[in-house]
């Protein structure tokens, strides 16, 4: 048993540092954070800074309560650039609930995110993020396909659209017509 754990354990790291991955990460109990423009807004433009000169974004979904990318890493540290993501955006999305009049869930939120902080050792006041990111080293062009099709798909499986393209916080619309949120790389 103890060894099964082990190679579990191991199955979803970030093995390769010039890989190209796909991850998928939540919101703490999967709340329904990102229905609000500007907590989407300050999750894109986390990754508009990191892109300047790290980040190499080839598709992504932001769902309601989690977010899909395919990324690599220019700096070859995929581990640490997502770490730097998540922990950016978590911190200018809390500071926003804080400071948000027109929240009705703010105290709700905040709270949530001190009930999960409270049962990890490792954080102090408040949680955003869950912390597994199940990264996938993306090898072939069938897998990259697969993943990009299940990013796009998310939000029509999930019955908010009709059509990949339709929703604002994907690389869909970037595939469809190249009028994305964010820029992104070419998948080639």
């Amino acid at each position: 048993m103890e060894q099964s754990l082990r190679c579990m354990s191991r199955k979803y790291k970030f093995h390769n540092p010039e890989g190209l991955y796909f991850v998928s990460f939540a919101v703490v109990y999967w709340i329904d954070l990102f229905t609000r423009e500007e907590y989407c807004s300050i999750f894109i433009d986390t990754l508009k800074f990191y892109a300047k000169d790290r980040l190499e974004l080839y598709a992504y979904c932001i769902m309601p309560s989690h977010v899909h990318m395919i990324f690599r890493d220019k700096n070859n540290k995929p581990e640490l650039l997502l770490g730097n993501i998540k922990r950016y955006s978590s911190q200018q999305i809390q500071k926003a609930i804080e400071s948000n009049a027109e929240e009705s869930r703010k105290d709700w939120l905040l709270w949530m995110m001190v009930q999960a902080a409270n049962k990890e050792k490792n954080v102090n006041k408040r949680m955003l993020w869950q912390h597994h990111n199940k990264p996938i080293e993306l090898w072939s062009s069938t897998v990259i396909d697969q993943k990009v099709d299940y990013i796009h798909d998310n939000p029509v499986k999930a019955g908010y659209v009709t059509k990949p393209w339709h929703w604002k916080y994907s690389s869909a619309t970037n595939y469809a017509n190249g009028l994305g949120t964010i820029e992104i790389c070419d998948i080639g």
